[in-house]
Formats: structure tokens, sequence, C-alpha cells
């Protein structure tokens, strides 16, 4: 399966690819949200891992983009966010976020949400 992490920190991304290729997960990488959907347009990930704040577009726009197209609509997007405050869960949802990570990554937790 093919997972797209469009993450702007060299570690967090380094830290989720790693994760994810060690559980047999192919991953595609961009560090801003132009590059990233471009890539989820001409690749069809399975899922996407959405950093929140990205430099440019920020993520919850960039979600919203995706979910508006036709062709990436129907991909998962997770968001993956230091910013787990109240009312933020919601904010991602209303977004099309399907679901939420939180940083600092926690191994079991991420690989559970990416596996549901």
């Amino acid at each position: 399966m093919n997972i797209l992490i469009i993450e702007d920190n060299p570690m967090n991304m380094k830290l989720a690819t790693d994760v994810l290729r060690r559980q047999g997960y192919t991953v595609l990488q961009a560090t801003d949200a132009d590059t990233g959907i471009n890539i989820a347009i001409q690749e069809r990930p399975a899922l996407i891992l959405m950093d929140i704040q990205l430099p440019g577009i920020d993520g919850l726009t960039a979600t919203r983009m995706l979910k508006n197209n036709e062709t990436t609509k129907h991909i998962k997007i997770i968001a993956l966010t230091a910013f787990a405050m109240k009312g933020d869960e919601e904010r991602m949802i209303e977004a099309g976020c399907d679901a939420y990570i939180s940083k600092p990554i926690r191994y079991k937790e991420f690989l559970a949400t990416v596996e549901s």
C-alpha cells in the first residue's frame, strides 16, 4: 500500500517513513502542500499523512483541496499535528481529515491509526 507523507520537518518525516517502511508500506514524500497535492493526483496513494503546519498552503487547506478533487476525494487523510487542543479535532474533521495523530508520534498508536 502506498502512503504519502506531507511533512516539512525532516526529523518527523524520517521517523514516520522509517516506521512505515519497516511495516512494508511504500512511502511517498512531500515537504509542502503543493508538491503533496501533485503527488496525490498522480500516484493516488491509499492514505495521506498530512502535517497541519506546512509552509505556504497549510495542511487543512490542502486537505479541503484534495477532498474537493474528483481524483483524490476518496483518499483517507490523517492529520499530523502538535496542536491537540480542545476543538482542534473538530476543525480537522470539518476540513475532511478522517483521523488525527498528535506529535510527537508514538510508535504503536501511530501504526494502529494508520492500519485502521
